[in-house]
């Protein structure tokens, strides 16, 4: 098997774990490894390997099932529990199928017999580092599906994130409350993200663009011919969304009349189609996101005091930008990044002066409004960007 430059230096750059309380057993294992380019470390015992996946990230882990002290099993368990993103190949010179079984079922990526097979090594780790890849790609499609990551380690939004992290484990419905602009969709993204439910659809509906006239078809569907423009049967967004989450943007701005269905909804989990005669089943979360005071559109009648406490299990308040000032730095930097990369722009620098400029802006658009300047500074002003480009662009 030819391999070129470019292979060797990425094999140079992997690093393997072996774990086996036979010396001999991980001196030949490495010396195999190390003529094929990788890079070895060992564990004599599942103690060592704990505390050496707690310091590093190695692409693949080897480990032998009959260990003293603390068995490959045990250790397979607690790399699960510790959350170790490595690949792990469970190795035995005394085990059955059943052994196998129960490796894989907790979580171990292939289990190879004693003595070892170079060529089925090779081929395991490859396809262990193969999976690995796929799933840090699957990750990074996830941010740019979804949404990008919550930039900020401001007070506020280290409470955000701590909430987020209790409640997306969770089937809680959540409120998601702030001002226009300041990120509501996604704390909601983060929470299908970080769910059960991550691997099944995220649908979102903005309340307030739906006509009122339409809104019971968009949000449960319609049969063929139910009205006249229904020229075939139309799944809703709570069908499309069944096993994931559905997103309701805007709740404030439902009529009262879709408030009762969506209540509904959430009581019995079925919908009935416009036009259908059959309730469909639905399994879906809830999170709902609004600008408005629910309380005080309660007190007004135009809002359902019922449906507010099915919906606001949780609340999640995300912070103004004007509360979180320390945050702009780092969004301003984020930003300029992500503009350049996503339109091909040449970065520029905003000097110091210019940060502290837009720091104490008062942002009543929170970060939509941070984001458009950034890129209107990033088209308009010189390199670097100067306090005379902020004042000349921007609403000080």
């Amino acid at each position: 098997m030819w391999i070129n430059s470019k292979q060797l230096l990425i094999f140079a750059s992997m690093k393997i774990l072996i774990v086996d309380d036979e010396r001999s057993i991980r001196n030949s294992l490495k010396e195999i490894l190390e003529m094929e380019n990788y890079q070895v470390d060992t564990a004599e015992n599942g103690v060592q390997a704990i505390a050496k996946t707690d310091k590093e990230r190695y692409d693949a882990v080897f480990c032998d099932i009959k260990m003293p002290e603390m068995d490959g099993l045990e250790v397979l368990s607690r790399f699960m529990e510790s959350g170790v993103e490595s690949p792990v190949i469970m190795i035995s010179g005394h085990a059955d199928i059943e052994t196998a079984v129960e490796c894989i079922k907790k979580g171990a990526f292939d289990f190879i017999e004693k003595p070892l097979d170079l060529n089925r090594i090779l081929i395991t780790i490859k396809n262990a580092t193969d999976k690995a890849n796929l799933v840090k790609e699957t990750k990074v499609l996830k941010k740019r599906i979804y949404g990008q990551e919550m930039i900020g380690e401001s007070a506020p939004m280290l409470q955000v994130r701590d909430m987020i992290s209790k409640v997306a484990p969770t089937d809680a419905s959540v409120l998601v409350t702030g001002p226009n602009g300041s990120g509501k969709e996604l704390v909601a993204r983060s929470l299908h993200q970080l769910s059960q439910r991550s691997m099944m659809p995220y649908v979102e509906v903005n309340c307030a663009a739906i006509p009122s006239e339409l809104i019971d078809s968009e949000l449960f569907g319609h049969k063929k011919g139910s009205f006249t423009s229904a020229i075939r049967d139309h799944k809703g967004k709570f069908e499309q969304a069944d096993g994931g989450t559905i997103f309701l943007d805007e709740i404030g701005d439902m009529s009262l009349a879709a408030q009762a269905k969506v209540l509904r909804v959430l009581q019995e989990r079925k919908i009935t189609p416009v036009g259908g005669d059959k309730d469909i089943a639905v399994n879906v979360r809830i999170v709902s996101a609004t600008n408005k005071n629910l309380q005080a559109e309660i007190a007004a009648g135009r809002f359902r005091e019922d449906l507010y406490h099915r919906l606001s299990v949780i609340v999640i308040r995300v912070p103004s930008l004007d509360e979180r000032k320390d945050d702009i730095p780092l969004l301003v930097d984020y930003f300029l990044d992500r503009i350049c990369a996503d339109s091909g722009m040449q970065r520029k620098e905003f000097s110091q002066e210019a940060r502290d400029m837009l720091v104490a802006k008062d942002w009543t658009g929170n970060i939509r409004e941070l984001r458009n300047v950034v890129e209107r500074l990033l088209i308009l002003g010189g390199n670097p960007v100067s306090p005379d480009d902020v004042k000349m662009y921007v609403n000080i």
